[in-house]
């Protein structure tokens, strides 16, 4: 059975997850801002099947999430490079992580612990905020009705 596909939908989540919405492509997008590069070490890293790689590694190339680049003499070899809409899932992969960590922690590892390369501090917390930067909850927020938003937008 083939997969739903949201392309048409208006809800932006619902597209969004069109193109990196299964576990493996976004593991594949967070070791490539580990750093990895090369189809051999993005499947030695992940332990996933060569066939699942090639697939998901073209659906990111072909979504633009990443970017195929020739690195080898007449083409025989390239590698995976974010873009800047792969980078622009930075936030997105380091709230889920911080998510994780507090709701799914590993047995025997500490939570993430990412720091400011410029301070060596770490990281505060992934936060919905307002204007003002206040910390939002769910409770927070509310939507306006279409017909709200087109009189004043």
């Amino acid at each position: 059975m083939a997969r739903k596909r949201f392309d048409d939908s208006n809800c932006s989540v619902a597209r969004a997850l069109n193109e990196v919405g299964d576990w493996w492509s976004l593991l594949i997008v967070l070791q490539a801002m580990y750093g990895t590069r090369r189809f051999v070490d993005f499947q030695q890293e992940l332990g996933i099947a060569r066939n699942i790689l090639c697939d998901r590694l073209a659906r990111l190339v072909d979504n633009e999430v990443l970017r195929k680049v020739e690195v080898g003499e007449h083409g025989s070899r390239h590698e995976y490079r974010l873009t800047e809409k792969g980078r622009d899932l930075f936030p997105v992969v380091v709230a889920l992580r911080q998510w994780g960590d507090k709701w799914n922690p590993a047995p025997h590892c500490g939570a993430l612990d990412l720091r400011d390369r410029a301070t060596g501090q770490p990281i505060r917390p992934m936060t919905v905020q307002s204007a003002d930067g206040d910390p939002l909850s769910v409770r927070d927020v509310f939507m306006p009705d279409a017909e709200s938003t087109s009189k004043t937008g």
